[in-house]
């Protein structure tokens, strides 16, 4: 594997055993993610998305096919903390402290005290809390909240991001704004990103590359490379190219929803 492919999924497939019978949640996805990457996956309810990225985390066990994580199985990635998971609720613990939520990881990893002081004062200041540590979560705002989450998830260094919707019940104010910030903190970062949206403006403002899935059993119907460039102002949103990529992220959402009647 080339030393700059981070995740590569070759002919994956997942069915879930029911009561009702078997559910094909994956089928045949193959695709390949590159260090630095922003990679958005987009498509109609049930058709996977989620699915897929737990897969990557270790909280889904593929029935078929292969999926390579740093090049490891996502259980060894799991186990050397290749990447953090941000989950559609921020998930903060309300008898802790922001500080306390964010360092939860790092106590697990029996981090010295001082460090873990010195890197939650880091990836505050990446998110924007500084000097609201001491606060707790019920006296933040959801935005906030979801913010001390990707601190949580960005503490320990690991070099993916994993994003399962961590902005869709925010009203869209809040939400181009989180999504500002996103983009610097990738700026800053460098990390690899997955990211599940049902939103196609915010797929296209955030990504390099935009993985299209079709209704369930969820498979990849296209893959749509940006030409946006790299520092996007939230008004690039009106540009020509950017109505453009928009416009070929709806077809193949069509397209999709076309193969599958």
């Amino acid at each position: 594997m080339q030393s700059d492919v981070v995740i590569k999924a070759d002919k994956l497939c997942l069915t879930f055993e029911t009561n009702d019978g078997p559910v094909h949640a994956l089928k045949d996805v193959d695709l390949t993610i590159n260090k630095g990457e922003f990679v958005s996956f987009i498509g109609p309810s049930g058709c996977g998305k989620t699915t897929f990225l737990r897969v990557l985390a270790d909280l889904e066990t593929p029935t078929g096919g292969e999926v390579c994580v740093n090049g490891m199985t996502p259980r060894e990635a799991r186990r050397k903390r290749a990447y953090g998971f941000v989950f559609q609720a921020a998930g903060l613990y309300p008898w802790r402290t922001i500080a306390g939520n964010i360092k939860l990881p790092l106590e697990i990893m029996g981090i010295p005290k001082a460090e873990q002081k010195q890197l939650v004062a880091e990836v505050l200041d990446l998110v924007h809390l500084s000097g609201f540590e001491n606060k707790f979560p019920w006296q933040l705002s959801g935005g906030m909240q979801q913010r001390a989450s990707i601190a949580r998830a960005l503490s320990f260094h690991a070099d993916i991001l994993l994003m399962d919707e961590p902005f869709g019940a925010l009203d869209e104010i809040v939400r181009d704004h989180l999504n500002e910030q996103l983009l610097e903190l990738w700026a800053k970062t460098n990390k690899t990103i997955g990211f599940v949206t049902h939103s196609i403006p915010e797929a296209v403002y955030l990504s390099t590359k935009i993985v299209v899935m079709s209704p369930r059993p969820g498979r990849v119907t296209e893959v749509i490379e940006s030409t946006l460039p790299r520092e996007r102002p939230l008004d690039i949103r009106e540009s020509p190219e950017f109505l453009e990529l928009a416009h070929r992220v709806r077809e193949g959402l069509r397209a999709g929803h076309a193969d599958d009647a």
